[in-house]
Parts: C-alpha cells; structure tokens; sequence
C-alpha cells in the first residue's frame, strides 16, 4: 500500500504527462519482449549445415524461426524439385516469416521518438508553473508553486529519457538480429532452390 502511494505520488509531482508515459512504458516492454521471444534464431549452426543436418532428420519440433523455416522449405523442395515454382512457394512462405520479424518495429521506433517529446511537453508546462508562482512570490500553491513546477520539469524529462534510452539500445539490438535473420532466410531459398541442391544436402 506504501508502495503504490508513493508511486502515484511520484505520478502527481510530474503532472498530467506522466501517465501517459507510463503507457508508453508499458507498450514499449511489451513490444521489445514480444520480438525478443519470437527473434529466437534456434540453432547456433550455420544455414548450410543446418539445411544439410534438417534434411537428413525429421525435425516436428523447431527451436526458432530458422529451424522452423528451414523445415518447412524442406517440405517444400522435396514436393517440387529446386526450380523455379519451389522459390516462388518459399517467397510466399517467406513473407509470413518476415512479417513476424518487422512486428511491432514501428511501434517501437515511435515510442522511442516520441517518449522524450512528451516529456519535453511536461518540462515546458512545469517551467509555466515555476514562472507564473516567481511572478505571484509563491514558493507553494494549490496547483504546485514553485517547487511543483520545477519537480514536474524533471520527473518529466527523466521518465521520457527513462522510456527512450532502453528502448533505443534494445530496439537497435533486436533490428540487428531481425535484418541477420531475413538474410539468412533469402541464403536458405537460394541453398535449396540452386543447381545441384539435391547433392550438396
């Protein structure tokens, strides 16, 4: 009960943008945590050894997005031969796996620009509050005087960088995976749909 006193009391000092934020927040770490789980590669074994290692076993259970991808296009040559129809089925196929890898990119890059204006927003409304209170000579008044303003001015600005700095880091860490694992699954329609496929695996 303590606890969430004193949180909502943080959440007052800031003022009116600060539950905004703390949606943000939410979003955010639901956004990072959702790419995080399905960014999982599976195994650690280059993408030719693992088309030749999947296509002498019967792999029903994928560790990641890669093994699970590699199976299915497995699935899909030995039904149609490497040729031409066997990549445009992979480019189909492919395009789900991409979609799941570009989820909630977007939502994660605006909330990390966006956080920091939306505490610039409450650092302004905070220093109106601090000059109309030095105007009127009060230090303390209903609506936060001088030391309201100044405390809205900072919370503010910090809960913005608090949102955007982790977000910003682990974002670029999760794009750099998810562009990797695009590469590789373009390497997977060109191991299995080249020339002389079916004796390299």
């Amino acid at each position: 009960m303590q606890l969430l006193e004193q949180f909502l009391g943080y959440m007052q000092s800031g003022g009116f943008v600060m539950w905004p934020l703390a949606i943000l927040v939410l979003i955010l770490w639901h956004a990072l945590g959702y790419r995080f789980h399905t960014l999982k590669r599976g195994s650690n074994a280059d993408v030719r050894n693992l088309v030749r290692k999947f296509s002498q076993e019967i792999r029903t259970n994928p560790r990641g997005l890669i093994d699970g991808a590699i199976v299915e296009a497995l699935q899909v040559v030995h039904l149609y031969g490497a040729n031409k129809t066997s990549r445009n089925f992979l480019d189909d196929l492919f395009a789900k796996q991409i979609v799941t890898l570009k989820r909630y990119k977007s939502t994660i890059k605006t909330i990390v620009i966006a956080a920091p204006l939306i505490g610039l927003l409450g650092t302004v409304t905070g220093m109106i509050e601090t000059f109309d209170s030095l105007a009127s000579a009060e230090l303390f008044s209903q609506s936060g005087g001088i030391a309201g303003g100044i405390s809205q001015a900072l919370f503010t600005t910090q809960l913005g960088l608090v949102v955007a700095v982790p977000g910003l880091i682990i974002g670029r860490i999760l794009d750099k995976k998810a562009t990797n694992m695009e590469l590789e699954l373009e390497q997977i329609k060109d191991i299995l749909c080249s020339k002389g496929v079916t004796s390299e695996i």
